[in-house]
């Protein structure tokens, strides 16, 4: 597999798993846009990709506006002649429960996640029509998308929201030979590194020891490396046919999210009143209710940590 010739943006991209996705298309032979709000942060970034052969040149702008994404866009195309991929990986958090979130703080998630992604997305695809390329969307969605997560409603609310705009992208891209993929990373971060559950795997990472086959098997848990495979996969003429879904990825583990699907249908002539269905509705839905956040196995008890 090879990205020589091509040209990639990577939002979000001076760090973590940003600059894994983005030092991962380089040296599948990708030029590649780096994107940061920090300006050493994303000059490193850049360094780091140089020094390992590839070339690389940075936007230092908070992603939301159409502005920033505009510049993006234009970066790539003077710098380099062309763009072909793009991968939106940026974010920010603003954790709290629902009666303690202010509006600032879900306004400040859902326009870097949520609306960063479609500015950056529209950008992109239209020079990517206008241009005829068949170009490679990439999104970065979440578990907590996908399942919820306490104290996340603006992280949760913008992950699903992306993940719909996937499916949508992917009809409307269709014809021009654009695909637009959602991929669903597992990995360590800033966020995980402060949680006892997984504290035995990320004092392995740092000790540039391989993390134990429980957090890279059993949970799909892994580093930033475990994920950017996936990037440069969707990022490539190998996965032309690969449009509209949502890919989980993380230590050993990969899978394919469904897309919802009912899982009961009834039908009563007449309609379902209240009356009807107070009567009738357990019978109907069973053990079919559906969960609700992530449900983790028991750690080991050699992989138990004492709670700082």
């Amino acid at each position: 597999m090879s990205l020589d010739g091509k040209v990639a943006i990577v939002t979000g991209s001076g760090r973590g798993l940003g600059l894994a996705y983005a030092q991962e298309l380089a040296r599948q032979g990708a030029r590649v846009v780096v994107n940061d709000v920090d300006a050493a942060t994303a000059a490193e970034a850049v360094a780091s990709i140089e020094r390992e052969g590839g070339q690389a040149v940075a936007v230092v702008a908070p992603v939301g506006s159409s502005e920033t994404a505009k510049e993006l866009v234009r970066t790539a195309v003077d710098t380099y002649g062309r763009l072909d991929i793009l991968v939106t990986n940026a974010g920010v958090l603003r954790d709290t429960v629902l009666w303690k979130m202010s509006d600032e703080a879900f306004d400040t998630v859902i326009d870097v996640h949520l609306r960063g992604t479609f500015t950056c997305v529209r950008e992109a695809a239209t020079y990517m029509r206008e241009n005829e390329i068949a170009g490679r969307i990439i999104c970065i969605g979440s578990p907590t998308g996908q399942r919820g997560n306490f104290g996340q409603t603006n992280y949760a609310a913008a992950k699903a929201g992306i993940v719909g705009m996937v499916r949508t992208w992917a009809l409307e891209l269709k014809k021009a030979g654009i695909t637009a993929n959602a991929v669903i990373p597992v990995a360590a971060t800033a966020m995980t590194a402060t949680l006892p559950y997984f504290a035995a795997a990320v004092e392995a990472d740092a000790a540039g020891e391989p993390m134990p086959a429980f957090y890279r098997h059993d949970l799909g848990f892994g580093t930033s490396d475990d994920v950017s495979g996936l990037i440069a996969f969707l990022a490539s003429d190998a996965a032309a046919n690969v449009s509209g879904q949502a890919i989980g990825v993380g230590g050993d583990r990969i899978q394919l999210w469904s897309h919802p699907e009912p899982v009961v249908t009834a039908y009563r002539e007449g309609g379902w009143s209240a009356e009807a269905l107070e009567a009738e509705f357990a019978d109907l839905v069973g053990d079919n209710l559906q969960s609700v956040g992530e449900r983790f196995p028991a750690l080991p008890d050699e992989l138990q940590r004492p709670r700082p």
